[in-house]
């Protein structure tokens, strides 16, 4: 499990598919209202405070994005307080748990891998290039290179080999695409494997 501040009231949590299985929790379970995946949440609140100070009393929106290779995002967005509602002189304490979530599930299957090392990268399109050549865009993000693919781009027999090859150089990311859009630099907007292997050439 990673937790990163993206504001001061916006988190992101990153969920491997192990970390799920650990808990005893199947990826579909996470659109269901079980005990589990509550004490998930409470885990995760915990870890959020304990490493980022990140105070999750009072009114969440909560975002989980489950991507196909990766694992699951999980953004949550912090509101105010209803000092109307819980008072606000000192002597007024918030109740234990005020998880008032709203809480949105979307699934995405959106494929995105992260590359600290540019050159890695050009030896990762030129391995990808025999799986596709019109696919991808490319974003720097972070101080990383960030490749997006949709599936759509790919040949459904070539996908799980695709996947394999990214899986070797370079890292699944918990960054959605729309966080990409928002937070990142749009390095080559289409292509983009095509056009690292037409400029770049491998050194193997």
């Amino acid at each position: 499990m990673k937790i990163e501040r993206l504001s001061q009231d916006k988190i992101r949590i990153f969920l491997t598919f192990d970390d799920l299985s650990e808990r005893g929790i199947q990826k579909d379970d996470m659109w269901q209202e079980i005990p589990r995946v509550h004490e998930l949440f409470t885990e995760m609140m915990d870890q959020a405070y304990s490493e980022l100070g990140f105070d999750a009393t009072g009114p969440l929106a909560v975002e989980v994005f489950a991507l196909p290779a990766q694992g699951m995002v999980v953004i949550v967005t912090r509101g105010k307080y209803d000092h109307q509602q819980y008072g606000s002189g000192p002597d007024d304490e918030l109740p234990e748990e005020v998880y008032e979530m709203e809480v949105t599930l979307e699934h995405s299957d959106s494929i995105v891998y992260a590359f600290s090392d540019f050159e890695v990268l050009i030896e990762a399109a030129h391995m990808l290039r025999s799986n596709t050549t019109d696919a991808g865009k490319l974003y720097h993000y972070r101080g990383k290179w960030i490749l997006h693919l949709e599936p759509e781009e790919v040949e459904e027999p070539k996908l799980a080999a695709l996947i394999a090859v990214l899986a070797e150089f370079g890292e699944g990311s918990s960054v959605t695409p729309a966080m990409l859009e928002e937070y990142g630099k749009l390095v080559i907007p289409e292509q983009a494997i095509d056009v690292i292997c037409t400029h770049f050439d491998s050194r193997s």
